[in-house]
């Protein structure tokens, strides 16, 4: 051994004689010479591979001159240099002891405030040596504590993104050699890791973000709470690497860290964010490592949990199957914080970033997934939340907390529940938007089972019929919630909700008379549809023949009260369309109700919906109204007492516009077969004054329809009245002959036609002989009319008179004859009066 350690001493000194000289030249002024001595020296030692020992001695004589050149002015010999001590330090048998002169050199070029070395490159060899130096000496290093730290500190902020990656690098490795010494100082590089956590490069934030979790993992602990808000954005990070780096850490510090327990819920909000990361890899990550801590902490606290280890191992009832169950453990842990992260959750959810809002809110699922039942103690505050989330312009966030919420209605009783989100549906919180509550109820009774439900069935039917909650608001969104909750019931519940039949109809009924969206309605017919199908009726009206008399009643129980913006009248027009022949058999429960809301007292624009709704049935009424034919028993009492009251005149427009609506609706229940010929002469003399006040109104329409509506009477009973009667139509339809509307005038001429049609036996020509006189020289009047067609109506109306009193026409024709612009029409006329029969021609007609 002597004798291997004086050849190696021999060898080291013959090594030295040989660099003396290029050792010499180190100290010339000359720059190439320096260069050139340093290129010798490296290439007359580490070069050539000298055995340890030897690379010791010859390392020990060189360390000082080369740390000189570490600072030397030129760049390629401050590299040499560098390299030469890094190459030395890798290869020696004690490097450590290089450590008194290495370290202050290292300080003094990398651990100042001003950089000292201007090369990048360099700063990152300088670097690579000091890892180097930390992976080979360990824990000789801890002397030298306050210079790595200052190097550190300053390294970690480096302009140069590879030396900061270096030195994030050199932190885990140091914290790792020296963890008895580290912690001392350990929280000075907290401060320069996170200015740098957030580096515009991912391959410099991974090892920033994994530096932390060893300063963090080797310190006391208390520098927590200063890095926490860093590393959750960077769980919105774009790059994966960076996501999955935080996960590793904060997963790492609830299986290692000492005081990991003081630390828990603010460590398990991240570790579960990442089960919902987008990126299968980072799930499987985080789901791992959750679970060993779960288990981890299931063993440390054997003791705490061994009833709920032996009893509580059976999943609740309608647990999600698509869904693993967490372990016990991971589930008390989530127990044990949910007080202190529900707070958090809250906050959160409506932070003005999109991306933390949206993880929030699946945070939110994970959390209930684990809490399951326990979290009914939190329930107030987590409604409060789900209020806000909800309506949430983000459709993530929304999607999210409904899932939420529907696990809140799998692990919460309905009684608790039911108890809170009802007193909202009601009373909604002026914080939130009114339709919040019920989106909320709807998504958490569809979490809810069909026993558990069935037994809340009519609370929940009796609150969602309530005025104030489904009549109070018609934007879109509430009714479509109001919807969803009916929705979700018939789901839910099947054919228990036919105990709770009548109030889910009312509820689909309102939302189709304030809904203003096609598609919405649509909805709600298809719920009506289902309402029926479950409870086993073959079709919608038989639904409604099943609650037809309670749904009067409902109405007729605030008819006094009803106005134009009344939902009521809405819901009555719904409930009369929809229920088809139906409404024909209970037409004396409505009979009351129509002459309630008609009387000429009442709201005008209200009676013109309702006279419109009407004018549609009676139209039909064979398949409506008096599809069991019991509306003819009541035409009479409706004429009377609905009909003939609103066409009374009254000064305005708004009188006149419900005046035309009435007389639209009289036409129409003549034109439908409501009443009889028999009634409705019976109902002549009360009638025909109201139809003839019609003809002059002001407005076109007015005008028009009652000329049908004469026209319709005359078609209907105009042969069975009385001369006088007949006598008393006419004048008023010539005077519409000079109508400003060209239909007014085609409707008044037919029902001219209809008028002489009219004339039986009863009728004699020669008694009546003036009025036959007047009618016909008012006619001939028109048989000069600019309009060639009203000329063609006219002639064909006066041939039909023509029987009625040939002489009396061929009379007045000849007198106008030579006075009008063309005798083409009146030569007709008179031809067609010389061609009639014999028996014809005696003035008497048929």
């Amino acid at each position: 051994m002597a004798a291997m350690a004086a050849g190696d001493e021999h060898a080291a000194s013959e090594v030295l004689r040989g660099l003396a000289r290029h050792l010499n030249c180190l100290n010339e002024d000359n720059k190439a010479t320096r260069k050139r001595a340093l290129e010798l020296i490296k290439r007359e030692t580490v070069d050539k591979k000298l055995s340890g020992a030897v690379q010791q001695e010859v390392f020990s004589a060189l360390l000082k001159p080369l740390l000189k050149c570490v600072s030397d002015p030129m760049e390629r010999s401050r590299e040499t240099a560098i390299t030469t001590i890094t190459e030395f330090i890798r290869c020696v048998p004690k490097p450590e002891e290089s450590l008194p002169y290495l370290m202050p050199c290292l300080a003094q070029r990398l651990g100042e405030k001003e950089i000292h070395e201007p090369s990048e490159e360099l700063r990152l060899s300088a670097s690579e040596m000091l890892t180097l130096t930390v992976e080979v000496c360990g824990t000789q290093l801890a002397p030298y504590l306050s210079e790595m730290f200052n190097i550190l500190q300053r390294t970690i902020v480096d302009p140069f993104p590879d030396v900061k990656r270096e030195s994030c690098k050199c932190i885990i490795i140091f914290a790792k050699c020296l963890p008895e010494h580290f912690h001392m100082q350990a929280e000075s590089l907290i401060k320069p890791l996170m200015q740098t956590i957030a580096h515009q490069h991912s391959r410099v934030r991974v090892p920033v973000i994994e530096a932390t979790g060893a300063v963090i993992q080797q310190s006391s602990g208390k520098n927590v709470d200063d890095v926490i808000s860093h590393l959750a954005q960077r769980l919105f990070d774009d790059s994966p690497q960076v996501r999955k780096a935080v996960t590793v850490v904060v997963g790492d510090w609830l299986l290692h860290m000492r005081d990991r327990y003081s630390y828990f819920h603010k460590l398990i909000p991240l570790l579960l964010s990442s089960i919902t990361d987008e990126i299968p890899e980072i799930r499987l990550v985080a789901a791992d490592l959750w679970r060993q801590v779960g288990a981890q902490w299931e063993k440390e606290n054997e003791d705490d949990i061994k009833d709920k280890m032996d009893f509580l191992l059976t999943a609740p009832p309608l647990y999600p199957p698509e869904v693993e169950r967490p372990g016990l453990g991971c589930r008390e842990l989530v127990v044990r914080n949910l007080g202190r992260l529900v707070p958090a959750i809250t906050h959160d959810v409506t932070d003005w970033l999109v991306p933390t809002r949206v993880r929030t809110s699946q945070l939110l699922s994970v959390l209930l997934l684990h809490a399951e039942d326990h979290s009914t103690q939190h329930l107030q505050p987590l409604l409060a939340t789900l209020y806000h989330a909800c309506t949430d312009s983000e459709k993530d966030v929304v999607s999210n907390c409904l899932s939420a919420a529907k696990l809140l209605g799998t692990f919460v009783p309905p009684a608790v529940f039911l108890k809170l989100l009802l007193d909202h549906v009601t009373t909604p919180s002026s914080s939130a938007l009114p339709w919040a509550p019920l989106m909320v109820l709807a998504a958490v009774l569809g979490g809810c089972s069909k026993p558990l439900l069935k037994p809340h069935l009519q609370q929940i039917a009796d609150t969602l019929v309530q005025p104030d909650v489904c009549q109070e608001y018609q934007q879109v969104m509430y009714l479509e919630q109001l919807l969803a909750c009916v929705d979700v019931l018939l789901c839910q519940c099947e054919s228990d909700c036919g105990s709770v039949s009548l109030q889910l109809l009312q509820v689909l009924v309102n939302v189709q008379s304030l809904s203003t969206e096609p598609q919405l309605s649509e909805k709600a017919l298809e719920c009506v549809q289902c309402l029926s199908k479950v409870q086993g009726l073959d079709s919608v009206m038989e639904l409604y023949r099943q609650h037809m008399g309670q749904l009067l009643d409902w109405l007729s129980a605030s008819v006094s009260i009803w106005s134009s913006y009344s939902p009521q009248r809405l819901q009555l027009h719904i409930i009369v369309i929809q229920s088809g022949p139906v409404i024909g058999e209970f037409v004396s429960q409505l009979m009351p109700l129509l002459r309630g809301c008609l009387q000429p007292d009442r709201d005008p624009e209200m009676r013109m919906t309702i006279f419109t709704m009407l004018a549609k049935l009676l139209l039909d009424a064979g398949n409506t109204l008096d599809s069991q034919g019991h509306f003819r028993n009541e035409s009479e009492v409706f004429l009377c007492d609905i009909l003939l009251p609103n066409l009374v005149w009254h000064a305005g427009r708004t009188a006149a516009a419900v005046r035309t609506s009435a007389i639209s609706c009289l036409l129409a229940l003549l034109h439908g077969g409501g009443i009889t010929p028999g009634q409705l002469l019976c109902m002549e003399e009360k009638l025909t004054p109201q139809v003839l006040s019609a003809l002059e109104e002001d407005s076109q329409m007015g005008r028009l329809l009652a000329c049908r509506s004469l026209s319709t009477i005359l078609r209907l009973i105009g042969s069975s009245l009385h001369p006088e009667a007949l006598n008393k139509l006419y004048p008023e339809l010539l005077k519409r002959l000079d109508d400003s509307s060209e239909e007014v005038r085609s409707v008044a001429l037919q029902a001219l036609g209809l008028w002489l049609s009219s004339l039986t036996k009863d009728y004699n020509p020669e008694l009546c002989a003036p009025h036959l006189q007047f009618l016909f020289q008012q006619l001939l009047l028109h048989l000069d009319d600019p309009d060639s067609s009203v000329q063609d109506q006219v002639l064909e109306i006066l041939k039909k008179g023509s029987s009625v009193h040939p002489s009396l026409l061929q009379r007045e024709v000849e007198a106008v004859r030579d006075k009008q612009r063309s005798p083409l029409y009146c030569n007709q006329l008179l031809q067609h009066i010389s061609s009639l029969p014999t028996e014809t021609s005696a003035d008497c007609p048929e």
